[in-house]
């Protein structure tokens, strides 16, 4: 009796402490949340005003295109113009040299595409799946290659190309790339990993060599990730610059992009600035439609990529 009557005495006593600690850790946690809130606003201004920042020239380009002269040479910055002069986009897509540049490009995406895209399928395919001598060293030797950039070995491949005759034509920018591309590779390589390798035991078993196997089993499963993989270089090629001014000389092997900078050299002069930016937007909206149109399935695929 005496022994419950002590502990609820202690109970009793200990009540109002208990309280205090609870009252405690709740200013405390309010605290702390109120300094999170804070943080996270901060942030959030930080990150509006640098997407402000990097989305201001895209949309100055836009508004530039429907300017007149007199209107960009003002001096006065302004984002809605008027009068808004759309003539600039019909102009643009009446030269020859234009419409030229954009089959060029096209003539360059399709081969390197599809063989490019076949043939780095195939190659994650075997760096994912089967096993030979050295593959672990061969697959790190052509990852290795990524960290080296084009204007190391821009003026070796321009000899070579040179001396097998390829320049001033769109081999140099199709050959190379039907062999595969590293990155894509790699991604492919690491979606693949996610794929049981039980499924290519079974189909052994029911006698398949590893070309069916690739073809019917593996393929299908990573279309998502080759897709996405396609789009994103698709809109590597198409907005490639430095190689084609470097091996295309005669203009009408010209892709768009060199052909936007013969725009930009000419009616520069002329300070004819609209028809650049329209040109510009025009080249700019095939990726840009591509990108809002697949987004997300492009992010889901980097992030399956990590997945071992």
């Amino acid at each position: 009796m005496e022994m419950a009557l002590k502990s609820k005495s202690d109970a009793t006593t200990n009540m109002p402490k208990r309280a205090k600690s609870s009252a405690k850790d709740y200013q405390t946690d309010r605290v702390t949340s109120s300094k999170e809130k804070v943080v996270n606003i901060i942030i959030f201004i930080l990150l509006f005003a640098f997407a402000i920042t990097m989305v201001f020239p895209l949309v100055y380009m836009v508004a530039t295109s429907f300017m007149t002269k007199n209107q960009i040479l003002s001096g006065s910055l302004t984002l809605f113009p008027n009068p808004i002069l759309i003539g600039k986009y019909s102009q643009v897509l009446s030269k020859g040299q234009f419409i030229s540049g954009i089959i060029n490009t096209i003539s360059v995406e399709i081969p390197v595409l599809l063989i490019g895209g076949f043939t780095s399928s195939l190659a994650a395919f075997a760096f994912a799946k089967m096993n030979f001598r050295g593959k672990n060293a061969l697959f790190l030797a052509l990852l290795a290659t990524i960290m080296i950039p084009f204007a190391v070995v821009m003026i070796p491949q321009y000899v070579l190309f040179t001396k097998l005759g390829w320049t001033n034509s769109l081999a140099p920018l199709i050959i190379p790339g039907c062999f595969g591309n590293v990155g894509m590779i790699f991604f492919l390589r690491q979606n693949l990993y996610s794929i049981p390798t039980e499924l290519m035991d079974a189909a052994k078993i029911d006698g398949c060599n590893y070309f069916e196997i690739y073809y019917k089993i593996f393929l299908p499963l990573m279309k998502g990730a080759l897709g996405t993989q396609l789009m994103l270089w698709f809109m590597g090629i198409w907005n490639d610059y430095l190689a084609p001014t470097i091996f295309l000389r005669s203009e009408k092997h010209w892709t768009l992009q060199v052909v936007i900078r013969s725009f930009n050299s000419y009616y520069a002069i002329q300070s004819d600035y609209a028809l650049i930016m329209a040109a510009s937007v025009i080249a700019m909206l095939p990726t840009l439609v591509l990108f809002f149109l697949f987004q997300r399935v492009i992010i889901e695929s980097i992030a399956i990529s990590g997945i071992k």
